[in-house]
């Protein structure tokens, strides 16, 4: 059965294609700020467009808790920080126990990254509830909250792939592959974006004293933990919803985006005048590359003493 309107193997990954740019420019722009309370003045709207990510087969209230709660909080503390409490076979931080695997590190961990929202959509969430709810976030009994995540998930599943393995004339597999597609690419860029404002040279991985504090205040720590990049690119900064001022997100989470760009003067000269350090990257191409360097480092054999 066909609509009439996609014919061909190319056009569904085509249309595929386009709907990963989407899920891309909806997470970063409407998504995010919604969940920091900053796309509306008004609370239950901000409420309502969090859930684009529940649309997108994620989870809204357990990407908070990661984010806003764990990532914003602890940034670049190891086993404090979600987003670089990875696997063993990752080693992001210089604090993090090294394995032979990780030399080559810098080579696979691409095809990782581009596994992330596959894993999101599949797995992720209902390890990490159940995680948070040990933790003490997550209030609600676990039946009726991994119910709700279920049935987020099947809304997206009906629409993103049964649908179309039921309306579009072509081979079954070819649909599926375009699907795994998108999320291969989404997951690539997206989890690019994020980690390359942190996992990066110039970036400070500091270690707790006394068991759980850290030497600096807040927003010295912030400052030292975030990395900004491509800042003269309009086009990924409109993209990206402004992501690349992450220095000045992390500083004022609970400001919208579209701010950034003017408020980050303020902030450099305010660090020049503190004598704090303001990190800086290059462009897109040269973020990338310097994430990947750092990966590398990271993977070289410490030299024992």
């Amino acid at each position: 059965m066909s609509f009439g309107l996609i014919e061909t193997t190319w056009g569904v990954f085509l249309c595929y294609g386009v709907s990963g740019l989407g899920m891309v420019g909806i997470g970063m722009n409407v998504m995010h700020d919604a969940n920091h309370g900053t796309f509306s003045s008004n609370k239950k709207v901000n409420k309502a467009f969090a859930l684009s990510l529940n649309m997108v087969g994620s989870n809204a209230k357990i990407w908070t808790i990661q984010h806003n709660v764990l990532h914003h909080t602890y940034t670049n503390i190891d086993h404090a920080d979600d987003d670089i409490n990875l696997p063993k076979f990752i080693r992001v931080s210089p604090n993090a126990k090294q394995y032979k695997i990780h030399r080559f590190q810098h080579i696979y961990i691409w095809f990782l990254y581009g596994l992330t929202t596959i894993f999101w959509i599949t797995s992720k969430d209902f390890v990490s509830v159940t995680r948070y709810k040990k933790m003490g976030f997550v209030k609600e009994r676990m039946f009726p909250s991994i119910l709700k995540i279920v049935g987020w998930k099947l809304l997206y599943y009906t629409y993103a792939l049964v649908l179309p393995l039921i309306f579009a004339p072509v081979e079954p597999l070819y649909v599926v592959l375009a699907f795994l597609n998108m999320h291969f690419m989404v997951g690539l860029f997206t989890t690019v974006i994020f980690q390359a404002a942190h996992i990066v040279p110039e970036a400070d991985f500091p270690l707790p004293e006394d068991g759980d504090k850290i030497e600096n205040n807040w927003y010295i720590h912030q400052m030292q933990t975030t990395a900004n990049f491509a800042q003269k690119s309009r086009v990924l900064s409109w993209f990206i919803g402004g992501l690349n001022y992450q220095i000045e997100h992390h500083l004022f989470p609970n400001i919208s985006h579209v701010h950034y760009k003017k408020i980050s003067k303020i902030v450099r000269d305010t660090a020049k005048e503190f004598n704090i350090t303001y990190h800086v990257q290059g462009n897109f191409i040269q973020t990338v590359l310097n994430h990947a360097r750092y990966l590398r480092d990271l993977g070289k054999p410490i030299p024992q003493s």
